[in-house]
């Protein structure tokens, strides 16, 4: 039972996750255009608002290419760089603990707006809610495995979510068993993940998508719009 458990979480749900991320976003462009875009309440508690989002965007994304360099990255290319599994491993551990640090307690102040005040809270519908308490909880799941990963700084334990993450991405059908004795701590933070991108498109995370990266080169000025002359043959 448990090593069906397990190839059912780590072996099968992530290409689930991955296709309902991918077929979801695309038919939710396509046929609800206009509830693409994140719900701002900017005007209730701007201070909050603005101090909370700050620290958690740059916590997260921080998190995010993180854990795309790290786990997606082949061991082959660490090797060849120099770098070893014990000097990779402390680095997660020490910027992964900062920015979770900074992108735990933004997402900590958006979920007391959120919850706690009344105007707030009658505007935001039941996915804006849940988004941001699984998003902190997979904050808090991720700094719990800190104290778990200073118990191997050998980066043994990397390693595995290595093989795991690359495994599935290269239909490897043995990449469960790469996490089979991983912590449980470990298996919640990813099945959790593997959750959050299952609900991806049916939540206001879709913006992520939209991030207008075409903006960082556009010219400095814009022309909003040009004034129409009148013809001097027809001024009377």
């Amino acid at each position: 039972m448990a090593d069906f458990i397990n190839t059912a979480l780590f072996g099968i749900y992530p290409y689930i996750a991955l296709v309902v991320l991918a077929v979801g976003s695309i038919i939710r462009y396509d046929r609800e255009p206009y509830t693409w875009r994140a719900g701002s309440s900017q005007l209730l508690r701007r201070k909050q608002l603005m101090w909370g989002s700050v620290l958690f965007h740059v916590g997260v994304i921080v998190i995010f290419f993180g854990h795309m360099v790290g786990l997606l990255t082949p061991i082959q290319v660490f090797d060849a760089l120099g770098v070893s599994h014990e000097a990779k491993q402390i680095l997660a551990v020490v910027a992964g603990g900062v920015a979770g640090s900074m992108a735990i307690v933004g997402a900590s102040l958006l979920v007391h707006r959120r919850l706690f005040d009344p105007r707030i809270r009658a505007s935001s519908s039941f996915s804006d809610t849940m988004i941001i308490i699984l998003l902190w909880l997979q904050l808090l799941l991720g700094l719990a495995t800190i104290p778990l990963s200073l118990q191997h700084l050998d980066g043994h334990e990397m390693v595995k979510f290595m093989s795991w993450a690359q495994g599935i991405f290269t239909f490897n059908l043995d990449a469960s068993h790469f996490v089979a004795d991983a912590n449980i701590i470990f298996k919640l933070h990813l099945t959790l993940g593997l959750t959050i991108l299952f609900v991806f498109p049916f939540t206001r995370l879709v913006h992520m998508l939209s991030v207008p990266v075409r903006y960082m080169w556009r010219p400095g000025y814009q022309i909003v719009r040009t004034k129409k002359r009148t013809p001097r043959s027809l001024v009377k």
